[in-house]
């Protein structure tokens, strides 16, 4: 799927992809990656894709199917090259949400469909709250919903 992440050098919208990621393609802890993603590929039922800007992965997302009908966002994570205001690429999370929350509307069932669930780190609920649109409900536990993924898919997947 085209995506459009924004190139901080270029200071403009450029085109990216994300697409199912296989098992050579996940990065390394070695590399500054906070996730052993290596291990994570191996967890029976997840999926996994990669966002890839010519051919380097600049972010990698995890998810499953929790109960049978909740599609869960189980790890995410930008390339160690993307961190801070001095990153080379923006957006890069926000499109792999965007995606999550389409692919909970085409694999969540029941009264999950439509409904992103994931759990966050303490400190990065403001964050999801305030850039994503995401809705705390108890302890670490977050959802996007139908009032701000439409608009995520909007910003991040229409290009």
């Amino acid at each position: 799927m085209r995506v459009k992440i924004f190139d901080t050098k270029a200071q403009k919208h450029i085109e990216a992809k994300i697409e199912i990621a296989t098992a050579k393609d996940m990065p390394f802890k070695k590399d500054n990656w906070k996730f052993n993603w290596r291990e994570l590929y191996k967890i029976k039922g997840s999926l996994v894709y990669k966002l890839v800007r010519d051919d380097i992965i600049e972010g990698v997302v995890m998810f499953s199917v929790k109960y049978d009908e909740m599609f869960f966002m189980n790890n995410i994570e930008i390339a160690p090259h993307n961190y801070g205001s001095e990153g080379r690429y923006d957006d890069v999370a926000g499109a792999l949400i965007a995606f999550g929350y389409k692919l909970c509307l085409e694999k969540g069932l029941g009264n999950y469909k439509g409904y992103l669930v994931f759990d966050s780190k303490e400190r990065l609920i403001p964050l999801y709250e305030r850039k994503y649109g995401a809705v705390h409900t108890m302890g670490r536990s977050m959802y996007i919903g139908p009032v701000s993924g439409p608009t995520l898919i909007e910003k991040y997947l229409k290009y």
